[in-house]
């Protein structure tokens, strides 16, 4: 039986996502996925980025041999092995250094302490090299209304894990100063989302 997984989001929003990426992501280096779910975005941004090594992660061992069954489908040579990573966590991360992190709709379905390790990892991973933290998914952002659909999705959120949430976006930026980054980008994305873009100050 097989253990890939599909995430219907993953094909609607890649091509949106795609295009940030080839406006924020360094020429070369590694790109560190975190909490890369399904796999099916580390597949389709490794094939579009072929100068970049994509890493991805994630904590969930159905997660890494969903992704470990794509990889195993993909011809090129840039896609690594996941590996097992907790956000949460950023001194534990099995990895020493990357030219930039993504990830993709994970703020909102994981408790604050993921958002706050994986600023505090991004912080450390970065340095001062000026590479980027990419956000992807929906935000609360004050002085601008909330579409109603992510109003009643934050509401189906809370009430599965009361940890979970839409997160406002200047308490990303004030957790973001507190580890030496700064917002340095902003994109409006299809069906109420946004990119997020972090870099070191």
């Amino acid at each position: 039986m097989s253990a890939k997984r599909h995430a219907p989001a993953a094909l609607r929003n890649r091509e949106a996502i795609a295009e940030v990426l080839s406006r924020e992501l360094p020429a070369s280096g590694t790109v560190l996925e975190i909490a890369a779910g399904s796999g099916e975005h580390a597949v389709f941004f490794a094939e579009h980025f072929g100068a970049l090594t994509w890493l991805p992660t994630d904590p969930s061992p159905e997660a890494l041999a969903s992704i470990a069954e794509y990889r195993a489908d993909y011809p090129g040579t840039n896609l690594s092995a996941p590996v097992m990573l907790d956000a949460a966590d950023p001194d534990s991360w099995p990895v020493g250094e990357a030219a930039a992190l993504v990830c993709i709709n994970m703020v909102h379905i994981s408790p604050w302490a993921a958002t706050q390790g994986l600023f505090r990892g991004a912080a450390r991973l970065l340095g001062t090299g000026g590479g980027p933290l990419i956000l992807y998914g929906p935000f609360v952002e004050d002085g601008i209304a909330t579409a109603a659909s992510n109003l009643a999705f934050d509401e189906s959120l809370k009430s599965r894990d009361t940890r979970w949430g839409l997160r406002r976006a200047e308490d990303l930026d004030s957790l973001a100063a507190a580890h030496g980054l700064a917002r340095a980008a902003r994109h409006a994305m299809p069906a109420n989302n946004l990119s997020l873009v972090f870099r070191p100050i």
